[in-house]
């Protein structure tokens, strides 16, 4: 009976790669119902020796990247529908802020806009 109930404990946990700017990597173990602010806690909290050097002073500038986009801090991992029994990598780097959703997209296709115009001529 114990052997089931690790077994579905496990099946129901996401594993996750999380990987610094300096390219060094550690796994963690998650419940869907954790959010990234609770990673980035959590992460603070039990902060792996080998990653001594990149130490930083607060959870709160500890961000999380899922395929190239900043999570925000109450996005669950359960919403973005992560694989069970799978390994998902993310990226976690120190930023105080998170970028304006909006006004960066805008920027970005302004950009692209004006260089497709000067291919073009």
């Amino acid at each position: 009976m114990v052997h089931m109930y690790g077994k579905r404990a496990g099946e129901t946990m996401i594993n996750l790669r999380l990987i610094l700017v300096s390219g060094k990597t550690k796994e963690f173990l998650f419940s869907p119902n954790d959010s990234a602010a609770d990673i980035a806690k959590h992460v603070y909290d039990n902060w792996p020796m080998d990653w001594e050097e990149e130490q930083v002073s607060s959870p709160n500038i500890l961000r999380l990247i899922y395929q190239g986009r900043f999570l925000h801090g109450n996005v669950t991992l359960g919403a973005l529908k992560l694989p069970f029994g799978k390994t998902t990598v993310m990226h976690l780097v120190a930023r105080e802020t998170l970028p304006e959703p909006n006004s960066q997209g805008q920027r970005n296709r302004e950009k692209t806009g004006e260089s497709n115009c000067c291919v073009i001529l």
